[in-house]
């Protein structure tokens, strides 16, 4: 692909907060048609890690929890963060452990994507794990609440198609990998 100049002007920019997670920042700016503005990014300081795991019956798990920001119950795939800096399959793995109690001993990178591009550089990566064990979950604090699901991935696409799942990075995995499995 061509390289595209960028026709955006950065004039100035402040850190208007910050926090372990992410920070909001607001530039002042030129847009392509000549004028000023404000332009605010959120950026995180993770990458966005998306696990769809598939049994031999092509089954797999949701994660269920209450999202804070939504205020409202949200169904999942299993999904976390991993700093810059560490490989994303690692924290894939260390992920599905935490949620779902699973291991894979094989790993398929599905897919790369931003999960808001008009407000946030947050990047994802999302990945298929095959050939699974169960163990014990680690759930985190935060999760003390989180439901798991075991359905068949064609039941979890009906839920995307239902919107009873709307989580970008869920609705983005599981349509790849059916897409992928052709299911």
């Amino acid at each position: 692909m061509a390289t595209i100049k960028n026709p955006w002007q950065t004039l100035s920019s402040k850190k208007e907060y910050a926090n372990r997670w992410i920070e909001v920042v607001e530039n002042q700016v030129i847009n392509p048609g000549g004028g000023r503005g404000i332009y605010g990014k959120v950026h995180f300081k993770n990458q966005a890690i998306g696990i769809i795991p598939i049994d031999d019956n092509g089954y797999t798990w949701l994660v269920g929890q209450y999202r804070y920001t939504l205020n409202e119950y949200s169904w999942e795939i299993p999904e976390g963060g991993a700093p810059f800096g560490e490989e994303p399959l690692s924290g894939a793995k260390r992920e599905l452990r935490e949620e779902t109690g699973l291991t894979a001993s094989h790993w398929e990178y599905i897919m790369r994507f931003h999960t808001s591009n008009s407000v946030t550089d947050e990047v994802g990566h999302i990945f298929m794990a095959r050939d699974l064990s169960q163990g014990e979950s680690e759930l985190e604090e935060s999760e003390a609440d989180l439901a798991i699901r075991k359905l068949p991935l064609s039941a979890a696409v009906e839920m995307v198609m239902d919107q009873q799942i709307t989580d970008s990075m869920s609705v983005a995995g599981l349509l790849k990998a059916a897409r992928i499995l052709n299911i």
